[in-house]
């Protein structure tokens, strides 16, 4: 008698715990494939990317203005460590609220224009910030603030021991993605998906679009702070090149060739550049022209991104 059983598909819960596995052993073992710096890096420009997705992927809304908060949160937090002298957490977590609170700010004026008029409204904020950057007296112009010290995390845990400073971008780096997950998986995250595709209709419906936007616009300001602020404590560095609208450009890039919209599109795509962008660093490639060819592949053959095509052609089988 023939077996005419059919497997039950696997459940979303399970895909989602392989993911989560997959993830924390591939960050266990990314240390011992790669330079330690380079792998932090990658996380922190990760999240960044991530966190602008957040607005442009799930929310539609372009900022060109981005860079001021990773940058500004690395202001701050280099500053509160070298000036001040707070405890590397308390830093990371101040300049995480300040880039939330310029997040509020700036939101409440872009937040009521849309489309090109959203993102040239950011971009002008943007350029407001980064000469008001150049100007403070604490920023030291073009050079920055340096030689900003790891120091010890809580009193216990020396963060110049790479080991400990790579576990502490590690937790912050999950933290974060955590946070986006619980975001976009909520009923906020499906109203700005609505929103997304058909704003006159959600409004319609009586969601008070404009809140969801800037509560959008806000998270992802946070989590872009989040980001910057530790990247401050794996260089210790914080100069004018993180408030640049070409730092903004280069998120927007990573979220294009990864794929917006997609859970782990923006963390390919910033694997992707930095990677081409560390290797080819000292070559004497024109780095820039080689992007902009990638750039161009990706939209002829991969129009949603790497991870949204392979998602797409997946899905049709």
């Amino acid at each position: 008698m023939t077996d005419t059983t059919v497997s039950a598909p696997v459940r979303p819960s399970l895909w989602r715990f392989a993911m989560l596995a997959l993830l924390l052993a591939l960050l266990a073992v990314a240390p011992t494939l790669a330079y330690p710096l380079f792998v932090m890096k990658l996380l922190c420009f990760a999240l960044f990317a991530s966190a602008f997705n957040l607005l442009l992927g799930y929310t539609g809304l372009l900022s060109f203005g981005h860079a001021t908060f990773f940058g500004g949160a690395g202001y701050v937090t280099a500053h509160a460590i070298k000036a001040w002298q707070f405890e590397p957490l308390a830093a990371i977590l101040l300049g995480t609220g300040a880039a939330t609170l310029l997040g509020a700010l700036m939101g409440v004026v872009a937040i009521r224009r849309q489309g090109i008029y959203f993102a040239m409204t950011t971009l002008a904020l943007s350029q407001m910030a980064y000469f008001l950057f150049l100007r403070a007296p604490f920023t030291n112009a073009e050079d920055g603030i340096q030689n900003v010290p790891r120091g010890t995390l809580l009193g216990l845990v020396d963060l110049n021991d790479i080991t400990n400073l790579y576990l502490l971008v590690a937790a912050i780096f999950i933290i974060g993605m955590a946070v986006i997950w619980q975001v976009i998986h909520s009923p906020f995250g499906h109203v700005l998906r609505a929103i997304r595709e058909n704003e006159t209709r959600a409004q319609s419906l009586g969601y008070r679009v404009d809140r969801y936007k800037l509560g959008a616009f806000v998270i992802s300001a946070g989590l872009t702070g989040l980001a910057g602020a530790t990247k401050v404590l794996v260089f210790q560095i914080a100069t004018l090149n993180d408030v640049s609208w070409q730092m903004s450009g280069s998120v927007i890039l990573m979220g294009l060739l990864g794929g917006v919209g997609t859970a782990a599109g923006p963390t390919v795509g910033a694997g992707l550049i930095i990677t081409i962008e560390n290797y080819l660093a000292t070559s004497g490639f024109p780095v820039q022209v080689i992007l902009g060819l990638i750039f161009i592949l990706c939209v002829l053959m991969f129009r949603q991104g790497i991870v949204g095509t392979l998602a797409a052609r997946l899905r049709r089988r």
